[in-house]
């Protein structure tokens, strides 16, 4: 018998839903940066439901998706991660390998049943 996802993860109606253009020859980078990103989403109040990278088709393509209980929620986030030294090293590391060209960033609600 299998779980829905809705019992496995607490549902916030607030996701965020990353595209980034990528280097593909810095995959490993950027696998790197992700990994950074995912516990101080998560110390902020967020759950980071994870990085994908490219596997098949488009090379440069990456996403993110990550969830706050509220846009309120998400802001307090942005505002905290500013001046947090974690999120400070995570963007040098951006800034020093350059490992992605641009991101798109939406909200989204998700649909269960």
């Amino acid at each position: 018998m299998s779980q829905s996802h809705t019992t496995l993860t607490p549902i916030f109606n607030n996701w965020c839903y990353l595209r980034y253009k990528v280097d593909p020859f810095k995959l490993k980078e950027f696998e790197t940066y992700g990994k950074m990103w995912i516990p101080l989403v998560e110390k902020f109040g967020g759950i980071h439901h994870d990085y994908l990278l490219p596997h098949e088709g488009a090379s440069n393509i990456a996403l993110a998706l990550f969830s706050f209980p509220s846009l309120a929620d998400y802001e307090v986030y942005r505002t905290a991660a500013a001046d947090d030294p974690a999120c400070q090293a995570a963007m040098n590391d951006y800034e020093a390998t350059q490992c992605f060209f641009s991101y798109e960033r939406s909200f989204m609600r998700p649909v269960f049943e």
